[in-house]
């Protein structure tokens, strides 16, 4: 296999959407861009839901579906959210963050084991014996990385989740709806609840098909397959919707309380750089947002012939200190979550859902600040009953560095 050249710009390790997302911005500033992935270009593997205000809108033309009717259930009755959600359609995403990069964009087939920094760039090194050089090297392999390893204070706390997408006889879920998260858990023990909380995330895909996927929000360590795809099926054949066709299945698992990164020589992105939203696990909408910015920083201090300069410039339009400080703010919410017990889940939910939209969104958003994060937070304490309040309390005093002074600012702002 040939390796790239000593011209090429910038090398990019990952085929993921934010990898590619990166690399096509790269190209676009006319950089030359190789991406290394362990495989050809495809359309990504895992199903992909967000927000439709939070996606740029050039992925207007790469939408599966749009629901209006979204629906949270933290009891009986739904709680309608407002707010469109879309579904990518991977393939069309694939299409057309390839046909951004253009010519500028060379894909190669490989397996990134390491990298030898030299003078003025990096020697990269592939798995088959191959060799790339480039004066840049970004690492979006995802969240164990390739040549990076995010942070996980404690250690990992993982989503998780198992689910089917299928045809039905009976709706599993609203039909024309899409369902962001049902706590209903009637056909589960309550020991079961109690120890390890799941919900169901299901869209109508049309017709008799379906998405229903049994999720765990956060765990540590995460709930196991076998758990989850018991639970789903449990929960189907109790409401008396078993699935007639299933066509395909997809298990989902990433850690969800990554650290900011310390900036290095070789620039993160994507779930690599700990980008994964420690609430709500979102990462795609955020990484295709942040590319563009990323990319002209990089590509304009490349300008001046400095690589060294050109990733700290991309590590500082990524990591800006404002957003090191929500996300120290945001890990405080983690360990909240991880301390409720999970009978208290969906009471903690029915208040964060009570609160004005426009700061329940801003508290699921990429990109708000600590101070607003704060305040939302003792928004929900303020609103919780008194069995949520306390475990929240007991994570808000463990706390002390930058999230222990965001939260005070936020007390006095209350």
């Amino acid at each position: 296999m040939p390796a790239a050249s000593p011209a090429t710009d910038a090398l990019v390790v990952g085929g993921g959407p934010a990898g590619l997302g990166l690399a096509a911005e790269l190209a676009a500033c006319g950089l030359r861009v190789w991406l290394v992935a362990p495989h050809p270009p495809r359309p990504f593997p895992a199903t992909y839901g967000a927000w439709l205000d939070e996606l740029p809108a050039w992925t207007r033309t790469c939408l599966a579906d749009v629901w209006t009717d979204v629906r949270a259930y933290t009891g009986e009755r739904p709680t309608p959210l407002l707010r469109p959600y879309a579904l990518l359609d991977n393939a069309r995403l694939l299409e057309t963050l390839l046909a951004r990069a253009g010519s500028g964009l060379t894909w190669t087939v490989g397996t990134v084991r390491g990298a030898t920094r030299l003078e003025e760039g990096w020697e990269v090194h592939g798995a088959g014996g191959e060799t790339w050089y480039a004066p840049v090297v970004v690492d979006a392999g995802g969240h164990v990385g390739s040549l990076s390893r995010p942070r996980y204070t404690g250690g990992a706390a993982l989503q998780t989740a198992f689910g089917i997408v299928a045809h039905f006889d009976r709706p599993p879920a609203p039909p024309g709806a899409m369902v962001w998260m049902d706590h209903r858990a009637s056909h589960l023990a309550p020991a079961g609840v109690s120890a390890a909380p799941t919900f169901l995330y299901a869209m109508h895909l049309g017709g008799s098909r379906y998405l229903v996927e049994e999720t765990s929000l956060i765990a540590r360590p995460g709930l196991p397959r076998a758990l989850l795809e018991r639970r789903l099926h449990a929960r189907l054949a109790a409401q008396g919707t078993p699935p007639r066709e299933v066509e395909r299945e997809e298990w989902v698992a990433f850690p969800m309380n990554a650290a900011a990164p310390c900036p290095g020589p070789i620039l993160a992105f994507g779930s690599a750089a700990g980008l994964v939203h420690p609430v709500s696990g979102f990462q795609v909408a955020g990484a295709l947002q942040d590319a563009p910015e990323v990319a002209e920083a990089v590509a304009g201090a490349l300008a001046g012939h400095d690589p060294w300069a050109a990733v700290q410039a991309g590590w500082t339009a990524l990591w800006p200190p404002e957003r090191r400080a929500a996300r120290e703010v945001a890990l405080l919410g983690v360990d909240a979550l991880l301390a409720l017990p999970g009978d208290q889940l969906p009471a903690f939910f029915e208040a964060f859902f009570r609160l004005p939209a426009r700061e329940w969104r801003a508290f699921l958003a990429p990109h708000t600040d600590a101070g607003t994060l704060a305040r939302t937070m003792l928004r929900v304490f303020a609103h919780a009953p008194n069995a949520v309040r306390a475990p929240l309390a007991r994570a808000a005093l463990g706390q002390t560095g930058v999230s222990g002074r965001a939260l005070r600012a936020a007390v006095r702002g209350f």
